[in-house]
């Protein structure tokens, strides 16, 4: 376990750079500043119409390289080019890209060929697979990031709002949901489900969620059992509070160590102006 964070292997060398492979939102320019801060050499691969246009601009051309979606090959040379020990994944990629909008080269294509199953998982997880193969290691994408997870009990102030038996129920449906692959989040009332997230991500849900009576309403959000948290980590930010809040839901209960707060502090101060209650509960299994 390195100094600089948990979830780092015993190997990492922080006089090597590490390559952000950044997607949408806050998550990348949150682990972009964490790295820093780490005092570790920070590169970029970043995509057209996807990666924030401030976080591109943050660095010198020499050290950023933007693709369109699907250039894997582009990427791989990119991460040869810049000397990168490891890389890390944080950003989601718009999921119509990966399957409408995708712009495959050579490489990409005879990968996406090979795939039995394709989807967001698959794809992912065969990208890391190249990486790894050119001697470039896939971090947890929690790495550097220790300090913005959900940590256990109450993460707001006051009594949390919900009767622990509910809660109970909401984290037991949240996990079988996540064990079958629906999704990772689910909104229960009083021990009845309001709604399920699946492929129409978090914010939908919670809408769907908001048409239905909500006072004592509980959003859950947890992990797969075998969650690979190289490229799939769940968030919680400053959106899903404001989505909550237009929803009418006053509570969220979500997996200690396991769901990340972009950014902690913004994210608690936030929820604390909505009267919004945070509760973390400790997941089973590895880290």
């Amino acid at each position: 376990m390195s100094a600089l964070s948990a979830f780092l292997p015993p190997a990492f060398d922080p006089r090597r750079p590490v390559a952000l492979i950044a997607g949408q939102g806050d998550y990348p320019r949150l682990a972009a500043a964490a790295i820093r801060a780490a005092g570790v050499p920070l590169r970029l691969v970043a995509f057209e119409g996807e990666t924030p246009p401030d976080l591109v601009a943050s660095l010198p051309e020499s050290e950023r390289r933007v693709l369109l979606v699907g250039q894997l090959g582009k990427m791989l040379r990119a991460l040869q080019d810049f000397g990168a020990g490891s890389a890390l994944m944080a950003g989601q990629i718009t999921p119509r890209r990966l399957f409408s909008g995708l712009h495959p080269d050579l490489k990409a294509a005879k990968i996406l060929l090979s795939l039995k199953r394709r989807n967001a998982e698959t794809i992912f997880g065969a990208i890391a697979a190249e990486i790894e193969k050119i001697g470039v290691a896939m971090l947890d994408a929690r790495a550097f990031l220790d300090a913005h997870l959900v940590t256990p009990g109450s993460l707001t102030a006051g009594k949390f709002p919900i009767a622990p038996e509910h809660v109970a129920h909401g984290v037991a449906l949240a996990r079988e949901c996540a064990r079958l692959d629906i999704g990772q989040g689910c909104v229960v009332r009083r021990g009845t489900v309001l709604a399920v997230e699946a492929f129409e991500g978090t914010d939908a849900m919670l809408r769907r969620a908001g048409e239905f009576k909500t006072d004592d309403a509980l959003f859950v959000k947890t992990v797969k059992p075998a969650q690979d948290f190289r490229f799939d980590v769940p968030c919680f930010g400053l959106r899903t509070l404001d989505t909550m809040r237009e929803a009418g839901l006053a509570a969220a209960a979500l997996a200690a160590g396991r769901v990340l707060l972009l950014d902690r502090s913004a994210v608690l101060a936030q929820a604390k102006r909505d009267r919004i209650h945070l509760l973390g509960f400790e997941e089973r299994g590895k880290m």
